[in-house]
């Protein structure tokens, strides 16, 4: 069997100005990065004509070793909607160097339904995180100077916020000591996808927006009584930081295997910050196509709830249909089965672990009111009995589970989960968010635990709770973004399935200014990861023809 890597590499590609075309994108707002990828210019797009795009959302259950492919079920179904005769785009996160050198690898989908060419786009791909980590850094920098030469604005030493930035896996770095012969801090780095510069990057509604954005970022406060607050504008950062991303800004285009678009723009960690692609990028989509498909990180307890409650609430973007994917393998595994033994029928565990699913299900459907349907992402050890289990529990809830078998087959393979998607579509939904800007901040971090977690209380250590009370009375209208372990409802990753009357505890409470939202942090999660004991990087080479080998 071939692996993603020879399928993406041993595919034809077509000339990127022909596949632009397919969304009415012309040759003079492409700026090109070689034959295959370019970056698209939106001052020179002309709007088009045409009725409102239907918007889908991926998301999936909760995330498990065994794998459950969002974003190749994303790609899947646009080549079937493609193979309708739809005019579709993708929408999906910029993949970044730390989970592709740690863990979890690539972010291009995989089998048939990739988005190439997958070497450039998982390896530095147009430049853009570069971009945003340079930008982070050079704020960072700016914050040293302006201590170093006098320190006019008074800033506290004990009291900066902003850390450093690098998109690697490096547990080292989560903190450093800044020594300097006029003054020594304490301070540490982000994963730049972990950053509220990625975070403002992908919610900028324009490069005006973006820059105002920046300038809001908090960095520190003041050694007054009063500790004010000192913002990125305070250090006029915020027009250099800009010049850095203006080129970053503008989305990228690419294709899937079968020669449709793909608009690969931005990507913030969904465990961490809100985990969407850039809203410049959704609505360039939404504006060229009559269908985007689109995808949030992780389960739909972070990702669909923070593309609600965070992307769609700041911009105006109100999903059409939301596409829930699972594997048998997956659900396995929530039913307490181990990674080695996944391969076998056992429709016990299948039956225990279905209550994840059955929790995703509730929640998208009756939370956020949104028209569904699952994705059963099809392998080759489901046994036809699996199938009908799930498919007939998921039907008893109300809703159609359809077995798809894109990795295999392309566009072929989800042909029936296309048809189901232009129908569920055009009917109407009764969107909503899960809380009221008007709610206090614990209030509203309570209603995601209490309502989506089926957590039965908050509960604050250390410093968190006072951390939200200094914000509480400026930035109560903030939404907030719970960052906590993927793999389960809870704070603690082990608790597997559907788990329900726990605790969910907050250590840390931050403001996001820039970015518009508070994030809690939960349990262990950390904002700079650390590699496994075998990194993927381990696997990956270039051979003598100068070809790379491993990326998965």
């Amino acid at each position: 069997m071939k692996s993603d890597l020879e399928i993406a590499q041993s595919a034809h590609m077509e000339k990127i100005e022909d596949v632009a075309k397919k969304i009415s994108i012309t040759q003079d707002a492409l700026i090109n990065f070689g034959p295959y990828m370019a970056k698209i210019n939106p001052k020179k797009l002309e709007k088009k004509e045409k009725e409102e795009a239907k918007l889908i959302l991926v998301t999936a259950m909760s995330p498990t070793p065994a794998g459950e492919g969002k974003t190749t079920t994303t790609i899947g179904l646009t080549d079937a909607l493609a193979s309708q005769g739809k005019s579709v785009v993708a929408c999906l996160r910029e993949p970044s160097l730390g989970p592709v050198f740690g863990m979890k690898g690539g972010a291009t989908g995989g089998g048939y339904a990739q988005a190439i060419p997958m070497e450039n786009i998982n390896l530095h791909f147009t430049g853009d995180f570069h971009a945003i980590t340079s930008a982070n850094n050079l704020l960072a920098a700016l914050i040293d100077n302006h201590i170093y030469h006098g320190n006019e604005l008074g800033i506290d030493l004990e009291a900066i916020t902003f850390k450093r930035g690098l998109d690697m896996n490096d547990r080292s770095l989560r903190k450093v000591n800044i020594d300097n012969a006029r003054y020594q801090y304490q301070g540490g780095f982000n994963i730049s996808v972990a950053s509220e510069v990625m975070a403002i990057f992908c919610l900028a509604t324009s490069l005006d927006d973006l820059t105002y954005r920046l300038g809001e970022i908090q960095v520190a406060q003041n050694l007054d009584k009063n500790k004010s607050p000192i913002f990125a504008k305070d250090l006029k950062a915020q027009g250099a930081m800009a010049a850095l991303l203006k080129d970053a800004f503008m989305p990228n285009l690419v294709q899937t295997l079968e020669h449709n678009p793909v608009l690969i723009h931005g990507g913030p960690f969904a465990n961490i910050a809100h985990g969407c692609n850039s809203y410049v990028a959704t609505q360039l989509g939404a504006d060229m196509a009559d269908y985007v498909v689109t995808e949030a990180g992780f389960g739909a307890d972070l990702g669909a709830e923070k593309f609600i409650d965070i992307k769609c609430r700041q911009t105006g973007l109100k999903p059409n249909l939301i596409v829930v994917v699972a594997t048998i393998r997956a659900l396995k595994y929530h039913g307490g089965v181990k990674v080695e033994e996944l391969n076998n029928e056992d429709l016990e565990a299948l039956e225990k672990g279905f209550s994840n699913l059955e929790r995703h299900i509730e929640n998208c459907s009756q939370h956020f009111g949104l028209n569904l349907v699952v994705a059963i992402n099809h392998f080759k050890t489901d046994t036809d009995e699996e199938v009908k289990l799930v498919q007939g529990k998921v039907e008893k809830l109300g809703f159609k589970a359809i077995l798809c078998s894109h990795w295999g087959e392309g566009s072929k393979g989800a042909e029936l989960l296309a048809k189901e998607a232009i129908d569920l579509s055009e009917k109407p939904n009764q969107f909503k968010f899960l809380y009221d800007t008007k709610d206090s901040l614990k209030s509203k971090l309570k209603t995601i635990a209490q309502t989506i977690y089926r957590a039965k209380d908050v509960m604050f250590e250390g410093d968190a709770l006072s951390q939200l009370k200094l914000i509480e009375d400026e930035y109560a209208h903030f939404p907030v973004c719970i960052a906590k372990t993927p793999y389960s409802f809870s704070g603690d990753a082990k608790e597997i399935g559907a788990v329900s009357n726990h605790t969910l505890t907050i250590r840390e409470i931050r403001l996001v200014r820039g970015a518009g939202f508070i994030v809690a942090i939960c349990g262990s999660v950390m904002t700079m990861p650390g590699l496994p004991l075998k990194p993927a990087s381990e696997g990956i080479s270039v051979n003598s023809n100068g070809e790379i080998e491993g990326l998965s």
